[in-house]
């Protein structure tokens, strides 16, 4: 995936040059990601399919700063990160308002309401008033669930958790939304509301979308698919 001549880093919201990441077993190293290039502008989506175990999830996590990569570099609104360097502390909280991450496996606090987890990257930024909660309330009744504001995770179905999530991911009015599988965990007709859901607010809010997803339906529904393959990502 490589830009064209007349377009510079900063014409892109998200973007990465020579990303690579191999992983150590006893004397035996395996490279998950050879070289990756991606582009990605404001208001796109982008879907990421491939095999399971072919370094997706290592690649988000790469995009997010939460790994460090071997080489390469990853850039934020233009701005170049040493993609093998520890983030810096403004990079740490530029991060909490530039990203919002989505997993499969939701990660919601149990002890924590409903509006407390969706609340909670505000409380990273220490920025928690009547403006924001009201941002949180309106993105849970965008979501459907707002009648669950004050119940504990465990006390939700799979569908109202992934729906939480991505309240909590949209929180902050971020540039970039990364899903890691969020519908991993859902059946069919769930997981297709999900998928709907965080397609329309990403349209709504124009919030760029990375998307690793195995449903070739959900691939489709994004601007722009691709396949990461033998640590190659290519644009279908």
């Amino acid at each position: 995936m490589h830009y064209g001549v007349s377009e510079s880093k900063e014409s892109f919201v998200l973007l990465t040059e020579g990303l690579r990441k191999s992983f150590s077993f006893g004397n035996s190293k395996i490279e998950v990601l050879h070289s990756v290039d991606l582009t990605l502008k404001k208001s796109e989506s982008l879907s990421i399919r491939g095999d399971s175990g072919c370094g997706k999830s290592t690649l988000l996590n790469l995009l997010a700063r939460l790994e460090l990569a071997d080489s390469g570099s990853v850039y934020w609104e233009g701005k170049k990160l040493n993609a093998s360097e520890k983030p810096s502390t403004h990079e740490i909280s530029k991060r909490a308002s530039f990203l919002g991450v989505i997993y499969q496996s939701y990660y919601l606090i149990p002890e924590l309401t409903v509006l407390e987890n969706v609340l909670l990257p505000n409380r990273f930024l220490d920025r928690v008033d009547s403006t924001q909660r009201q941002r949180a309330m309106d993105l849970l009744e965008k979501m459907g669930v707002l009648d669950k504001q004050n119940q504990i995770p465990g006390k939700l179905s799979g569908g109202e958790r992934q729906r939480v999530a991505i309240a909590r991911a949209m929180i902050n009015y971020p540039e970039v939304i990364l899903a890691d599988e969020p519908t991993g965990n859902l059946d069919e007709r769930t997981g297709g509301e999900v998928m709907d859901l965080l397609l329309q607010s990403c349209v709504e809010e124009e919030t760029s979308l990375i998307l690793v997803t195995h449903n070739p339906k959900f691939a489709r529904a994004t601007s722009r698919s691709s396949v990461l393959q033998d640590g190659t990502l290519n644009e279908v």
